[in-house]
């Protein structure tokens, strides 16, 4: 049986913030954020389920989010995408860790079921393409899976370092496919109708040409409430983080600065 223990490496020293990917991704891709932020706090760098040294790891949102938990342990969080909705999901199952909360291009789940459920056979044909359940040849390597993730249009144009096309390739096909199975968009519960729990500090960061996820991050501070904020990246996509680091670190230390002196 494999380990359910999450891979995290840690570096700087000051308060802990506890950084969670984006899918396709590992604990070491953050396009120089966690460098920037680490000049002045603890920065702990998690390899969630499926991916980087997290392989073997298969777990939903709900169990990924509790070993995520296990992993950062009291902290500030700051997830990506994928790790925004792991991030969510602790913040709401276990607030006694999540002292304070940043969601870079997250949502609290897709409201329509049909919708969900059509996203959800989406994200399972393209396992198959990885990881066949049929243990039938793949139709796709690690490698052209990743060039075309990248690819997307909602990516916008991010440096290429900042991409780490190498270190993405690290993944495995069943670790990635595991994670589109059990932990993708279209298996969130929705949970807009409990952000009311959250009582911490919350930062939502969107990039302004993202305008679904901009939009859905209003929808997230307003059903939040007035603990929650949000800041707009300019000139950037669905990653904000790797093509305007600078930009976003100094957005979340302002963030946590302030709260420090709240």
């Amino acid at each position: 049986m494999p380990t359910l223990a999450l891979h995290a490496e840690t570096r700087g020293e000051g308060p802990r913030l506890v950084l969670a990917h984006g899918f396709t991704q590992t604990g070491r891709l953050w396009g120089g954020l966690a460098d920037d932020v680490a000049r002045d706090h603890q920065v702990v760098t998690v390899d969630l389920p499926g991916h980087g040294e997290s392989t073997e790891v298969r777990a939903d949102l709900v169990e990924g989010a509790a070993l995520l938990g296990d992993a950062g342990g009291t902290a500030d969080y700051l997830g990506y995408s994928m790790g925004a909705r792991l991030c969510l999901h602790l913040a709401l199952t276990r607030p006694d860790l999540v002292r304070r909360l940043v969601l870079v291009s997250g949502t609290a789940g897709i409201d329509d079921a049909a919708e969900r459920a059509e996203r959800r056979r989406s994200d399972e044909a393209l396992a198959d393409r990885l990881d066949p359940v049929d243990g039938s040849t793949p139709e796709d390597t690690v490698a052209g899976f990743v060039d075309r993730w990248v690819a997307n249009p909602m990516f916008g144009s991010v440096p290429a370092e900042a991409n780490d096309l190498d270190e993405r390739r690290r993944n495995t096909a069943a670790g990635l496919a595991s994670s589109l199975r059990l932990a993708g968009t279209g298996t969130q519960v929705p949970l807009w109708d409990r952000l009311g729990e959250l009582a911490m500090p919350v930062l939502v960061v969107t990039g302004r040409r993202d305008t679904k996820f901009t939009e859905l991050g209003r929808r997230l501070v307003a059903s939040i409430g007035p603990t929650a904020r949000q800041v707009v990246i300019d000139d950037a996509d669905h990653a904000p983080h790797l093509q305007h680091p600078d930009a976003v670190a100094a957005a979340v230390r302002t963030f946590l600065d302030l709260d420090d002196r709240d």
